[in-house]
């Protein structure tokens, strides 16, 4: 089996191996900036220091250099506007979401977005499995694992145990005890899914208010109010 997994790596081409890899880190969240989200301030510093630096050359020559350095004034505010905003990929990748950025995910990034603020508060995301469910694994430095499953709108809360098997990933040896498990949704949870969540044990919701003060940089542990241990550093 081993032999046959080795195979079929060294038939891999390297343009395959490389999309593999990049889906990879941006689905545990360790992905760089995409060219569409740093081109719009590239393009508005771009303009701004053209526009600044040929204002400052026509209104020195026609007023003198008092004129031209007032004009400098609003040219310091609007270069601190798009320095704010060139910080928001950078705000991102670290783990920090305004509501109105949580609002506008898809699944697929909100499972990125979260991934980011797993590695925020401490947490090894582990590579994600090969499969379409929308899932991430963590662990901390004492072994212990955390499963995160994600429910869209109107869709029902998903049976772990037949879902994923990530479980299987980690030795039991490898193990501080018995994984915790997280349900994200941007929504809210009905009282059926607290009774289930519940009779489950050692599983927790993870709902719209929740999500988005966690986003905000309240650590794990404290929005699950201690349910989540605080990790250990690895």
């Amino acid at each position: 089996m081993a032999r046959r997994r080795e195979r079929a790596s060294a038939g891999e081409s390297a343009w395959a191996r490389r999309r593999r890899t990049v889906r990879e880190l941006r689905a545990s969240g360790r992905d760089g900036p995409r060219l569409r989200e740093v081109l719009p301030a590239l393009a508005a510093l771009l303009a701004v220091t053209c526009a600044a630096v040929a204002g400052l050359a026509l209104v020195s020559r026609a007023f003198g250099g008092r004129a031209g350095a007032l004009l400098l004034v609003p040219l310091a505010v609007v270069a601190v506007i798009v320095r704010r905003r060139s910080r928001r990929p950078a705000r991102r990748r670290g783990g920090y979401y305004t509501a109105e950025e949580l609002a506008e995910l898809d699944m697929p990034a909100l499972v990125v977005a979260v991934a980011r603020m797993l590695r925020r508060d401490g947490w090894r995301v582990l590579p994600p499995p090969r499969h379409d469910t929308l899932h991430l694994a963590a662990r901390d430095g004492r072994g212990l694992l955390l499963d995160v499953a994600f429910r869209p709108v109107a869709e029902p809360l998903p049976d772990e145990e037949s879902a994923c098997s990530c479980r299987a990933r980690m030795p039991a040896r490898g193990r501080a005890g018995p994984p915790l498990r997280l349900v994200v949704h941007r929504g809210t949870f009905t009282h059926r899914d607290e009774v289930w969540a519940a009779r489950e044990g050692r599983t927790y919701l993870i709902d719209g208010p929740r999500l988005r003060l966690w986003a905000r940089g309240t650590p794990l542990a404290q929005v699950a109010g201690g349910v989540v241990p605080t990790p250990r550093r690895m």
